[in-house]
């Protein structure tokens, strides 16, 4: 969250920032809430002061008449100090719930508009967008034809949005999830594989809402246990209430976890197949680091992302999020889309990764923190998470892409290790 004191100061910037950002929170409400709650506070201190004063002088009475005065006195300043405490306690609820609510600034580059359609195109990959000679299949047709993805039987099992990978969509999965795994470890990544489930106070910490309407969280019912919807949540909670010296950062993190989602309301053929699903692996990438690296590490994080879909000669472009498209933790956020050809009536680029630089958002809240040798007190740490690579949407940017006149898929040179094999289709 952000801080109060930074509210306070720059509470016009905030409330301007939050509109832009389409939150409905109200910032002059936590301001004149703040100046009664420091009143109230001076009252109690003033109150306290005086019940102590009265106590000290009760051994100083003249007689037993004017010491029950006296400790009478005390009791009604107590009584008055006790009410104003409880009003103050209520008050600094009232104000914790607005600034709870509150999103994290926006780095100044950052196109202001409403949603997705204000995104600003930075770059493209290096693969152009293919044109192909024959009628292209989806990658729902394609998975059928091969008998790699069964949505049919995932639907009886566990409802709309499940799925079955099957034969050669079992390989190219885990061919993904190498493929990737590999290229971070040799950019200095810890590979970790996270638990699938986090309390409710880490979710709250890393900025997502796991219960209520507005949720895409699955939760455990009678437990304090959720599904996670990504490893950025595990991986966060990893340093929730632990401080670090500075010369252990930056710590860069590979997180292999499964991704559980509502996805309530997604519909439509564009979201059609495993573009949206309720369940997909995904490898993540986290890092936690000083102040004045974080920056950097956000422009080190979407290379990394953009060298991966290079890798695979997949076309791609990369945006920089608007600001009513940024999710409530990051500062500064760009989206890679991959070219989809089944998508839409002539194809389209599909998000199938992100990278946010969360600043200290997430590590106020997570109570994460680092030391510097030689310097008194200690820092919250800069958050920052990136996808290398979701799985599903992945598979959908590979099958369509490299896709056949004859319905077979020529496997990505940089697959093959662990596919083993040229071509999906063909006996190889």
């Amino acid at each position: 969250m952000l801080d109060r004191r930074f509210i306070l100061e720059h509470a016009d910037q905030v409330a301007e920032n939050c509109r832009n950002r389409g939150v409905d929170a109200d910032v002059a409400q936590l301001v004149e809430l703040e100046q009664r709650r420091k009143s109230l506070l001076q009252e109690i201190q003033d109150l306290n002061q005086q019940a102590n004063t009265v106590s000290k002088s009760i051994g100083q009475a003249k007689d037993e008449s004017e010491r029950e005065a006296r400790k009478e006195e005390g009791r009604q300043l107590r009584e008055q100090k006790d009410t104003k405490q409880k009003e103050h306690d209520e008050l600094d609820e009232q104000i914790a719930d607005i600034q709870s609510g509150i999103p994290n600034m926006t780095h100044p580059a950052a196109p202001i508009g409403e949603d997705d359609k204000s995104n600003l195109e930075l770059r493209r990959g290096n693969t152009d967008v293919p044109s192909f000679d024959f009628d292209i299949l989806d990658h729902v047709e394609l998975g059928q034809k091969h008998d790699m993805i069964d949505f049919e039987a995932g639907a009886r099992i566990a409802g709309a949005g499940f799925y079955f990978l099957k034969n050669d969509g079992v390989l190219l999965e885990l061919a993904l999830q190498q493929y990737a795994v590999q290229h971070l470890v040799k950019n200095g990544f810890t590979p970790v594989i996270t638990p699938d489930l986090a309390y409710t106070e880490i979710l709250h910490g890393t900025g997502y809402i796991p219960r209520g309407p507005e949720t895409q969280i699955y939760s455990i019912e009678n437990t304090n246990l959720n599904l996670v919807a990504t490893a950025e949540i595990t991986l966060g909670g990893m340093q929730a209430g632990q401080t670090v010296d500075s010369e252990q950062l930056p710590m860069k993190l590979c997180g292999i976890s499964h991704c559980f989602r509502t996805e309530a309301g997604a519909a439509g053929r564009a979201t059609r197949g495993l573009y949206r699903v309720h369940q997909f692996t995904k490898v993540e990438m986290f890092a936690f680091t000083t102040p004045d690296d974080s920056e950097e590490m956000l422009e080190h994080f979407c290379g990394i992302e953009c060298d991966i879909f290079d890798g695979l000669g997949i076309p791609y472009r990369v945006v920089d999020t608007a600001t009513g498209d940024l999710g409530g933790p990051a500062y500064r956020k760009y989206d890679l889309e991959a070219w989809m050809p089944g998508r839409g009536d002539d194809g389209e680029f599909g998000e199938v990764t992100s990278t946010s630089n969360c600043t200290d958002f997430q590590a106020r809240r997570l109570n994460a923190r680092y030391k510097v040798k030689g310097e008194k007190g200690t820092k919250f740490l800069h958050t920052l998470n990136g996808t290398a690579i979701a799985i599903s949407r992945a598979i959908i940017a590979v099958m369509e892409n490299y896709q056949q006149a004859d319905g077979s898929i020529v496997v990505p040179e940089a697959l093959r290790p662990w596919m083993g094999k040229e071509v999906i289709g063909h006996e190889s």
